[in-house]
């Protein structure tokens, strides 16, 4: 077999910069995400004993990473408060009330219940979209810190980070 006849049909290399994202229950996050990654995805191991070494088997649960995206903070604080608002609704941190309101609200997967799904979509060297990444069942699970400082020269504007865990996640290609 010749080296030739080895060569992938498409020899572009994935750029960073390509890719748009957006949750169902957080419209005014999407237009402001900076930075998102596909989680990582891990399968255990189950080892079989032989006399002379344990031999590894593939396991039988899929264990997802978490998913964290970064993100502007609009000047009214909006797309904060969209994560902010449904995780103390989760949370309930003053009375039931605040759970009962979020978990009537909708159907799994609607965007108006507890949970909403997501899709990273990849984007071409050319602008184009390639690749959707399906988050199914997804709520957050964590919201970074808004540093406010006097002391910088330059405008810096604020970002946040938060991560989700979510149910699974598929790709389905789009060309």
């Amino acid at each position: 077999m010749s080296t030739i006849s080895n060569l992938p049909s498409n020899k572009n290399f994935l750029s960073p910069l390509g890719f748009k994202f957006g949750i169902k229950k957080t419209p005014g996050v999407n237009y402001f995400v900076q930075a998102a990654s596909i989680p990582s995805l891990t399968l255990g191991v189950a080892t079989v004993p032989t006399p002379f070494v344990k031999l590894p088997i593939p396991g039988d649960h899929l264990d997802f990473g978490t998913f964290t995206i970064t993100f502007h903070v609009d000047e009214e604080l909006r797309n904060y408060m969209e994560i902010y608002n449904w995780m103390t609704a989760l949370g309930k941190p003053k009375d039931f009330s605040q759970y009962k309101a979020i978990s009537d609200a909708g159907k799994p997967g609607s965007g108006e219940g507890v949970y909403s799904d997501a899709t990273l979509t990849i984007l071409s060297s050319a602008k184009n979209p390639i690749l959707d990444v399906h988050f199914t069942n997804l709520f957050p699970t964590d919201l970074s810190s808004l540093n406010f400082d006097s002391r910088l020269e330059r405008v810096d504007y604020i970002e946040c980070t938060a991560t989700f865990k979510y149910e699974a996640f598929t790709f389905s290609y789009l060309i």
